[in-house]
């Protein structure tokens, strides 16, 4: 039992190690992971991990995340799960949300609002970068571009956070429907056999809950932000398929563009910002949740309660979810037909992402400087080895040093 607890708590300093070293996203903190909890500890083998990692791949929520609570499930079940997703997510949450307090004092530093200048045009580079290179991975048919291209128009055209869901549900069924073989029966229905509907239904029925607690709700309350605020969240936390590339012309399009909760200028800040923080992608909605409050008048409490809700909401479905199909992840491994799905679903990704960069364009403006900036940023990460960090800070020096 004493060893059974030292193994766990040997395990909770690791990963308290990898959130304090964790630069880059996914398939860096893949990396690390492989290294440190499979080669150095022994936690599980490389194939275990691997495969926990495909299995993030063709769910929704934040791959890095899930990936890390899922090797916490093996290593010592649901506790240690638990624990090991607030030691993950909580302290570069915590940052976020003071920068997102404290943004509003920094813009009216002339140095600080300087270093702003340069950060979010480079922002919007990382974000060129991740379209392409995502591209270059998910557009290998017909059907993936043109199903890339729908999204594109279908994003800039109709301007609706309902565009996201609906067409990631497309994009799921089509490639599936195209590509999977027609087999496979039995798998399906061992596998479907096997479903706790209990925890099915509580899964959907947050959503439902939230969701319509937001609509009755008179709008006047000031209980009613922040319901719908968790609905907003939890619901992109379900439909997000591909990571924090995906997360951000998401956000964007129903946070800025479509609800106004925060500026163009705000949210290209808050995601450069996040960049230079270790630990999940994913806490940049801290940020956006505190703002959101803020911008309506909440104070620090209101703030503080902002992002504690986009924290929990948009890693609520993806944690769940992973704990929820580890255990029968052998069988749900077997079925190709899921499988396929990915390849439509992330296709859709690529045309969101390649819309949410034409949209954030127009807060950074189209001067030869800023386009300069992008472009440079876009050069370094696609032809360099140099980490998305060291850019930003590059960034921030040259706005110091020319202020």
């Amino acid at each position: 039992m004493k060893g059974k607890r030292f193994r766990k708590l040997i395990f909770l300093r690791d990963v308290l190690a990898f959130m304090l070293t964790s630069f880059g996203g996914p398939q860096a903190h893949l990396a690390i992971l492989l290294n440190d909890f499979v080669k150095k500890r022994a936690y599980l083998t490389e194939e275990e991990l691997m495969e926990l990692y495909s299995l993030t791949q063709i769910l929704p929520g934040p791959s890095s995340t899930q990936t890390l609570v899922g090797v916490a499930y093996k290593v010592g079940g649901i506790s240690l799960a638990i624990i090991t997703f607030l030691i993950w997510a909580v302290p570069s949450a915590a940052v976020m949300c003071f920068i997102a307090i404290n943004l509003e004092s920094f813009s009216l530093n002339t140095s600080f609002s300087k270093v702003l200048s340069f950060i979010q045009p480079i922002a919007l580079g990382i974000v060129a970068y991740a379209t392409y290179s995502f591209g270059k991975v998910a557009l290998k048919s017909d059907i993936s571009i043109i199903l890339a291209a729908c999204a594109v128009a279908a994003s800039l055209i109709l301007r609706s956070p309902y565009v996201f869901p609906i067409l990631i549900l497309l994009g799921g069924i089509l490639s599936s429907a195209t590509e999977a073989k027609q087999e496979e029966d039995v798998i399906r229905v061992k596998l479907f056999s096997n479903i706790n509907t209990k925890k099915v239904a509580y899964f959907v029925g947050v959503l439902l809950l939230f969701g319509t607690l937001g609509a009755v709700i008179n709008r006047t309350s000031p209980f009613s932000l922040p319901i719908r605020l968790f609905e907003n969240f939890y619901r992109n936390g379900i439909i997000i398929f591909g990571g924090g590339q995906v997360l951000v012309p998401l956000m964007y399009t129903e946070f800025v563009d479509v609800k106004h909760y925060l500026t163009g200028q705000e949210f290209l800040s808050g995601f450069a910002l996040q960049q230079i923080i270790p630990g999940p992608t994913f806490s940049f909605t801290s940020f956006v949740g505190a703002l959101s409050l803020e911008n309506r008048g909440y104070g620090i409490g209101g703030q503080i309660m902002g992002s504690a809700i986009a924290t929990l909401g948009i890693n609520a479905p993806g944690v769940i979810l992973i704990l929820f199909i580890v255990p029968f992840w052998e069988d749900l491994k077997k079925i190709t037909r899921i499988k396929r799905s990915l390849s439509g679903i992330n296709a859709v990704a690529v045309g969101f992402m390649a819309a949410a960069f034409f949209l954030l364009l127009k807060p950074v403006g189209f001067d030869f400087v800023n386009i300069a900036i992008v472009s440079a940023t876009f050069l370094v990460l696609n032809f360099t080895k140099i980490k998305t960090p060291y850019i930003i800070l590059v960034g921030v020096l040259a706005g110091v040093l020319l202020s």
